[in-house]
């Protein structure tokens, strides 16, 4: 049987802790979605088209990833492409909290669709997509939290909008 995973996220912006998890589902699935979610209600700092563009160039060595955005429910979009499971990484008990009771819910909107947590890799425990704005808004630097291609365009779009 072939398996599909969609791993899903903000991605707002893309860090070396989602590619070290999207790299290793690489290596367990046939085909893994990363799938960037559009949310009217969220305010993202970066574009979608800006993310999609990181994504791809960031896993453009890897062929069994597509990059892809959705809006709704993920289990929706998750049956739409033919998933059967979801990815979610997991930094610390915190994060175990919420997306257990995540994993439950999609779980009961669609019994079909299993979630999987990865533990991230210990030396990115403490990284997320906010420390990454809020040390480029400081002027900090962001070697080895993000692709270094990345770190000019990041630090640009942060100088626009300050």
């Amino acid at each position: 049987m072939k398996t599909t995973a969609v791993y899903p996220g903000s991605f707002d912006p893309v860090t070396n802790g989602h590619l070290d998890i999207i790299k290793r589902a690489s290596g367990i699935f046939d085909k893994v979605y990363v799938a960037i979610l559009t949310n009217s209600a969220k305010k993202p700092h970066f574009s979608l088209e800006q993310k999609i563009d990181w994504l791809k160039r960031s896993t453009a060595d890897i062929p069994n990833v597509e990059i892809a955005s959705f809006s709704g429910l993920l289990v929706n979009y998750a049956n739409e492409i033919g998933a059967n499971v979801i990815i979610k990484g997991l930094r610390a008990m915190s994060d175990f909290e919420y997306e257990f009771q995540m994993a439950l819910t999609n779980r009961k909107l669609s019994p079909n669709i299993e979630t999987m947590f990865l533990m991230t890799n210990n030396k990115y425990s403490y990284l997320s997509s906010s420390i990454v704005k809020e040390i480029a808004h400081l002027g900090g630097s962001l070697d080895g939290l993000v692709p270094n291609f990345m770190i000019e365009e990041i630090n640009s779009e942060i100088k626009k909008k300050q």
